[in-house]
Parts: C-alpha cells; structure tokens; sequence
C-alpha cells in the first residue's frame, strides 16, 4: 500500500511541476508533459490524477475543439469519481467540489465554438453545483466567474 500511496504522490508531484510550467507560461512543455503523464494513466487511472491533468490539459491547447475535448475528460473523470464511487475513494469530496468549475470551463469553450445553448447547460450546471463551494478564495473566485460568464450568454 504504502508503494502505491508513493505512487500516486508521484504522479500528482509531476502534475504539480507541469502545472507551474504552464502558469510559468511555457504551455508547450506543459502540454508536453501533461501528455506524456495522460498515456502513462491511462483510462484507468486514478480519476482524480485524470481530472486534474485533463482540467489543466486543457489550457494548454490553442484549438478550442482540443480544449473542449480535454473539458469533457475532466468531466467525465470527476463524474466517474463522484457517481456511486463516492464513498470508496477518499478524494470523492474534493472532486465534488471540481464540478462548479469544470461546468463553467465547458460553458467557456462551448460560447469560443459560437454554441450558446450549450453554455447555458452548463453555465446552469455550473450554478447548480455551485452549492456545495466554501466561502473561501475558490469558492468566491468560482461564483463570481459564474456570474462574469451569465453576463456574457445574456449579452449574446
């Protein structure tokens, strides 16, 4: 067990790295490696290893088709985690709490592909999940993103 926690905390550590590459601004290595880290995953990875390098994947692409696809992984990566798994795995409540964002991000990439209705699903699903958000930094930062986003689908 204590091989696999090991691990695991390798793989978050490289995400951690590649993460900072990317706010760093070198997207390419960050894609780069994220990508190399996807393969060795796989699909059946650890769903929270695969949201997150999916989540942060994303904001590597220049493609918005490429970004939406990597927004759908997160997703799915978090709802495989969160549906009927929830109580196995212990990083079930933080994915919970992934879900706000992930919408929003979706909301984002579908209004870029000129899909509105598509944005207003997930802008909905975004505030609909929203409940679960802390009064904190993130919390506060989601919401109010949420809001910014419903603004910009009312302009349309």
């Amino acid at each position: 067990m204590e091989q696999q926690e090991a691990s695991e905390d390798a793989v978050t550590t490289r995400i951690g790295q590649a993460i900072m590459l990317l706010h760093g601004g070198d997207r390419e290595e960050a894609r780069n490696r994220f990508g190399a880290l996807w393969a060795e995953l796989g699909s059946e990875g650890d769903a929270l290893h695969r949201c997150t390098l999916a989540h942060y994947m994303a904001d590597t692409q220049d493609d918005p088709g490429d970004e939406l696809a990597w927004d759908l992984r997160a997703l799915t990566a978090a709802e495989g985690l969160s549906e009927g798994r929830s109580g196995e795995h212990p990083d079930a409540v933080a994915v919970q709490g992934f879900l706000p964002s992930l919408h929003l991000n979706l909301a984002a990439d579908y209004l870029k592909l000129q899909r509105p209705e598509a944005a207003r699903i997930h802008l909905r699903r975004a505030q609909d999940a929203a409940g679960i958000l802390d009064d904190d930094g993130y919390g506060g930062g989601v919401r109010a993103a949420i809001e910014r986003m419903e603004l910009r689908l009312w302009q349309r």
